[in-house]
C-alpha cells in the first residue's frame, strides 16, 4: 500500500473560538442591561476545599464577570450533610434571581452526586447533569446538555466538519462526555461507535473514524497509526504526568495525518466553560423573555 501524502492538519484554537463566543454574549447582555433588564446570574456551590475545584470555580467566576454575568458562590464545609446541601439547592431552585445552578464535582464521599443532580431544577441545570436533561437529550428534545460535548459540537461546526453519514468513534462512556457526545452526534445523523476499556480491536475501530473523540484519561492512548487520514480528532483527555497535563491523543505524532486535531491545552477546555455560560444565557433569555 503506497504511503499517504502528508495532510495539512488544522490545530484548533479553542481559546480563540471561546473568546469570540464570549464577546458575542457580552454584547448581547450589555444591550439588555442598558435597557433595564438584570444580567444573567449563575450560582455555584462548592462543598469542601478541593484545590482543583476551587481553581475551576475561580475560572468560572472570572468568565462570568467578563461577559457581564452575576455569579454567586456558596462555599460549604467538607462535613456538610447531604440534607443541608439539598436544602441550599432547593433555595436556589426557587430563587427567581438565579438563572443557573452548578454544584461543583467531585463531592465528599458521604454525598450522593446522583441525588444532588436529580434535585436540580432542570431549567437551571446548566451543567446538564440531571436525569431530566439527560432524558431530554436521549429523546431528542430541547434541554440543557453537558458543556464539554456542546463545546465539541461547536468546534466541529465552526470547522465545517461534515457529520451527516460520517462514522464517529467515541472512546469513553462517561455521563459528562462519552454518552452525551454520542447522542449529540447521532442527532446530526452520524453513525456512532461507542468504545471503552473492554472494547476489542480498539485501534482498528479508530482507523475507520471520520470523527474520533477520545475522553478516557489515558495519556497518549491514541497513536498516529490509529488515525484515518483526514479525520477530525477531538482530545478531551487531561492526565497529569510529571506535573504536566497530557492528552489522550499523541498530538505531535498525528500531525500530517489528522485533518483536524484539538490540543490538550487551549483545545476543548476553554469551550467547556463557554458552553456553561451559553446554557446560563439560554435559561436567562427564557426567564426574561428576551
Amino acid at each position: 500500500m503506497p504511503d499517504t501524502p502528508p495532510i495539512e492538519t488544522v490545530v484548533v484554537n479553542g481559546l480563540e473560538l471561546a473568546q469570540e463566543l464570549r464577546g458575542q454574549m457580552a454584547d448581547e447582555v450589555a444591550g439588555h442591561v442598558a435597557a433595564g433588564i438584570r444580567p444573567p446570574s449563575l450560582a455555584v456551590v462548592l462543598v469542601g476545599d478541593d484545590p482543583a475545584s476551587a481553581s475551576y470555580i475561580k475560572g468560572k467566576r472570572r468568565a462570568c464577570k467578563r461577559v457581564g454575568f452575576d455569579s454567586v458562590e456558596h462555599k460549604m464545609p467538607e462535613d456538610t450533610s447531604q440534607e443541608d446541601l439539598l436544602a441550599l439547592i432547593d433555595k436556589l431552585n426557587r430563587d427567581a434571581g438565579i438563572d443557573g445552578v452548578l454544584v461543583q464535582l467531585p463531592l465528599p464521599k458521604h454525598i450522593d452526586p446522583n441525588v444532588v443532580a436529580a434535585s436540580l431544577d432542570p431549567d437551571k441545570d446548566v451543567d446538564g447533569v440531571g436525569p431530566i436533561n439527560c432524558g431530554r437529550l436521549l429523546m431528542g428534545d430541547e434541554g440543557l446538555f453537558a458543556c464539554t460535548p456542546l463545546g465539541i459540537m461547536e468546534i466541529l461546526d465552526r470547522n465545517e466538519i461534515a457529520l451527516e453519514g460520517a462514522h464517529a468513534v467515541v472512546i469513553g462512556r462517561s455521563m459528562i462526555v462519552g454518552k452525551p457526545i454520542s447522542l449529540l452526534l447521532q442527532r446530526r445523523n452520524a453513525t456512532v461507535t461507542m468504545c471503552h476499556s473492554r472494547t476489542r480491536n480498539l485501534a482498528e475501530l479508530c482507523r475507520t473514524a471520520d470523527v474520533l473523540v477520545a475522553g478516557v484519561g489515558v495519556p497518549k492512548l491514541v497513536k498516529a497509526d490509529w488515525i484515518k487520514p483526514g479525520a477530525a480528532v477531538i482530545d478531551v483527555g487531561a492526565t497529569h504526568v510529571d506535573g504536566e497535563p497530557v492528552g489522550d491523543v499523541d498530538f505531535e505524532a498525528v500531525q500530517g495525518i489528522a485533518g483536524l486535531v484539538t490540543p490538550h491545552r487551549r483545545g476543548v477546555g476553554p469551550m467547556t466553560i463557554t458552553m456553561l455560560l451559553q446554557n446560563t444565557l439560554a435559561t436567562w433569555r427564557q426567564r426574561m423573555s428576551v
